[in-house]
């Protein structure tokens, strides 16, 4: 399977900068995985797609401000660096620009030194692994001097952190938001869960191999990066019930998916644990657990909207972005969203 099969093409205006004032207030394509039926609807109105019974699964994942500018001692040469992933308390993988600049032995500042930086080796893809030292907490530290990895193709200044955070994060360590959560309010949750849906909370750190393009021509050879995953005992049963008693399985975002899929059995049982899954999803996967997916606009030819054309279809999908792009949707992070379902399972929309 080529990766020109899933390209698109989209005009850049579409491309969403900034929030909008009310998260829900965002437009929401509901795509019928079978059928490839496609009705424009508003966020809010995922309430009228979702049963009695379903089981929600969200990932509480919280992004860190994990992009940091400094100065190389001894040169002044300005470097700027994004946190990937812990290693081993103060050591982190990071990525660095210019990479050229960063050679091992290296000490950034941050802050005027309120934070320093030493590289201590190079790994893969050129990564550097940096060791911090400071005095204090480093996560206070990070906060004071850090700031939030939106996305390159976001370019204008986000002026409240808050918003590429989801309403329900908690578990800090993400380089990237899940951001299909980032239509939900806690209102509309509450709403959700007293429709008699079920709530389960699984966590995804996301790094950015989510992300990367895809740099083979076929898409098999592609390698996906580690990401680290959390399923508590107690969240696994939630989706296990909702399984067990004909309940769908809806996902919030891709992350989300990534991680119940990694976490199941053949059989479709979810099991509690922790680890690192490189699970890359495309056409021809057979999803073990997951019935519905709630997910944003993908870039073209990204490991993304593969994932969402395994469980529609790659026409299917296509055609449906075709539609969002003629209606004029809101792409990517701070876009519009959609909910890939089977609408013969749901309840009468008004």
């Amino acid at each position: 399977m080529n990766v020109r099969d899933f390209y698109f093409d989209l005009p850049q205006e579409l491309i969403a900068q900034d929030p909008l004032e009310d998260r829900s207030a965002s437009r929401l394509l509901v795509l019928d995985k079978h059928t490839g039926e496609i009705e424009h609807r508003h966020f809010k109105d995922i309430l009228d797609y979702l049963k009695k019974g379903d089981c929600l699964v969200i990932n509480d994942t919280k992004v860190i401000p994990a992009r940091l500018f400094g100065v190389k001692e001894g040169t002044e040469a300005k470097i700027e660096i994004l946190l990937l992933k812990r290693r081993d308390n103060d050591i982190w993988e990071t990525l660095v620009k210019p990479g050229k600049k960063a050679k091992v032995g290296t000490v950034i500042s941050f802050g005027e030194g309120l934070l320093k930086g030493t590289v201590i080796d190079v790994v893969e893809e050129g990564n550097r692994l940096i060791q911090f030292s400071y005095e204090g907490i480093f996560e206070e530290i990070l906060d004071q001097l850090g700031q939030m990895p939106l996305p390159p193709y976001i370019t204008h200044q986000l002026q409240d952190k808050n918003r590429y955070q989801t309403v329900y994060a908690k578990n800090e360590g993400s380089a990237a938001a899940p951001t299909a959560g980032l239509h939900f309010t806690k209102e509309l949750l509450m709403k959700i869960q007293e429709k008699g849906v079920e709530i389960a909370h699984v966590t995804l750190h996301v790094g950015l191999g989510t992300f990367r393009p895809v740099k083979v021509d076929e898409i098999e050879a592609h390698h996906m990066h580690s990401e680290f995953y959390i399923v508590e005992e107690e969240e696994a049963k939630k989706v296990n019930d909702a399984k067990r008693n004909g309940g769908r399985i809806v996902c919030v975002g891709t992350t989300s998916c990534r991680t119940v899929e990694s976490a199941s059995t053949e059989e479709g049982i979810l099991k509690a644990g922790n680890g690192w899954t490189e699970i890359f999803i495309y056409p021809g996967y057979r999803f073990k657990i997951l019935d519905c997916l709630i997910t944003n606009f993908h870039l073209p030819e990204s490991t993304l909207i593969m994932l969402v054309s395994a469980l529609a279809g790659r026409d299917h999908v296509l055609h449906a972005y075709e539609e969002a792009v003629r209606e004029r949707y809101r792409f990517f992070s701070f876009g519009d969203a959609m909910f890939l379902t089977d609408q013969r399972d749901r309840d009468t929309v008004d």
